[in-house]
């Protein structure tokens, strides 16, 4: 196994080549007695998160790489995949893809978690607006509106969840009397292939995008770590309370949940496969999710490959918790779904719920017998590290190491588990910093730089400074977002 090619000792670092060793107990045969030993808080948290903290400055001038300046695209091109697309789609497991990552499902994992970061873009999480909940844009301008034309997917229909119902207090609401709802909030949207796309990667593919919505540090506090089953004839499949909940949870004094994020998802799921394969078309189902929309996939998943043994289910996840027991993930194996969950080493939620109670139990199911009461992860993991970019700070940071961002940046620049940062990336390193401080200080980019401007305030012909009306087409309505039962 590679060493670091630094660490630190009594906070000074100290270079290493591959091939060398740190002796780190000194030894001395006249000391009376061994030093008193004190615990660094952060140098052992840094430990457990698999971090080494930067040295404070010491007059040293240490050489950071930066981005390339030049009018080089910030994406790659667009290449004819076809002929690998059903194992870029997980048929094969993704053999001989994961390590090292092959450039074409490299880009297709981009793109997927270029989809998934638009549920947070497209949001409105400003409690000061009666549209908080929603979504900032209509279905048919979403993507364009979020620089996302070239990803070659149309949204056919949005999907919401309840907010008020007997769970942990994980999404948005409204303080303003006149909210748009007081129950739902906007959890992602359906989309699929247009022709070029579709021929491009030798498919139609649908795809669903769920949003996530919680901090890492609330992840403590709002998992309740309650498995259940998932359902009639599913006894010994057991999921998490709360996620099942924010999936299945439905009202009929509610305007957008009087049906549940499942039989929203679902009823246009089946319509588009429908549609499609009655034209003779070869169709498949990407669903793809952050954080909690990563556990909201998986279930997702688990019901459409239930309901339609004979479609292609693959799910990429980015950052995605524990969502159920072994035989979860055994039914979704045997059902042939196929999960890649990203994930940074350094991030804590995936590491929950089930801390301590988890997959690594399983070596004990000789003598206890089926553990049904314990967490377990499901598919390939494709392991990513903080420490491999040269952009990226090195410190503590729980909430940078779970942006998106920074997961996507991390897939741009991964070639394999012992090879560095590829120079040849190509998404702008400035996203990063969309929403956290994790780039390096030396590249003059901002913290948290993405924001409305003026926090969507304007200033009237009056001189008066006031919130503006949405558009008509961007303010919610339940009848608005139902797709034309004559267009796919």
């Amino acid at each position: 196994m590679d060493l670091p090619l630094s660490t630190t000792i009594d906070r000074h670092p100290l270079p290493l080549t591959k091939h060398s060793f740190i002796i780190s107990a000194a030894t001395s045969v006249e000391a009376p007695s061994p030093p008193e030993r004190r615990i660094h808080i952060p140098t052992t948290l840094s430990n457990l998160l698999h971090l080494h903290l930067a040295s404070k400055p010491d007059g040293r001038t240490v050489d950071h790489p930066t981005p390339t300046v030049d009018d080089a695209p910030a994406f790659s091109p667009k290449e004819d995949i076809s002929s690998l697309f059903p194992d870029i789609h997980g048929r094969a497991d993704w053999c001989r893809l994961l390590n090292p990552l092959h450039p074409w499902l490299r880009r297709e994992i981009i793109k997927y978690g270029e989809l998934a970061q638009a549920t947070y873009d497209g949001f409105d999480f400003n409690p000061f607006s009666e549209f908080c909940g929603s979504c900032l844009y209509g279905r048919h301008r979403l993507l364009e509106k979020l620089g996302l034309s070239r990803s070659g997917y149309e949204v056919s229909t949005y999907v919401y969840a309840m907010s008020h119902v007997d769970l942990p207090a994980w999404l948005e609401r409204s303080i303003h009397a006149d909210a748009w709802s007081t129950e739902s909030n906007w959890m992602g949207f359906v989309a699929v292939s247009d022709d070029e796309e579709s021929h491009r990667i030798g498919c139609r593919d649908v795809v669903v995008a769920w949003r996530g919505t919680i901090a890492p540090t609330e992840w403590f506090e709002n998992v309740q770590g309650k498995l259940e089953p998932l359902g009639d004839g599913h006894s010994a499949v057991k999921v998490e309370h709360g996620f099942l909940g924010v999936y299945t949870s439905k009202s009929e004094r509610t305007r957008y949940n009087k049906t549940s994020a499942s039989e929203q998802v679902m009823a246009e799921i089946k319509r588009l496969v429908n549609h499609y394969r009655r034209q003779g078309e070869e169709v498949s189902l990407t669903i793809t999710g952050h954080s909690l929309g990563g556990a909201l996939a998986l279930l997702n998943a688990y019901e459409a490959a239930s309901a339609m043994p004979d479609l292609p289910v693959s799910v990429i996840s980015f950052g995605a918790p524990r969502v159920g027991n072994a035989a979860f993930g055994d039914r979704l194996k045997e059902m042939n779904v196929k999960v890649l969950r990203v994930v940074v080493k350094q991030d804590v939620v995936p590491k929950m719920p089930g801390i301590l109670f988890n997959e690594g139990l399983k070596r004990l199911e000789s003598v206890t017998g089926k553990l049904g009461w314990v967490y377990s992860h499901v598919g390939l993991e494709l392991g990513i590290d903080v420490r491999s970019s040269p952009f990226l700070k090195r410190g503590i940071d729980v909430a940078g190491f779970h942006n998106l961002e920074a997961y996507l940046h991390l897939v741009d620049g991964f070639r394999s588990s012992d090879n560095g940062f590829r120079s040849s990336f190509k998404r702008d390193v400035a996203l990063v910093n969309k929403a956290s401080g994790m780039l390096r200080d030396e590249l003059k980019i901002p913290p948290c730089w993405y924001q409305v401007a003026n926090k969507g305030m304007m200033c009237n012909v009056h001189g008066r400074w006031m919130k503006p009306a949405r558009e008509q087409e961007d303010i919610p309505s339940p009848h608005a977002q139902t797709p034309d039962p004559c267009q796919a």
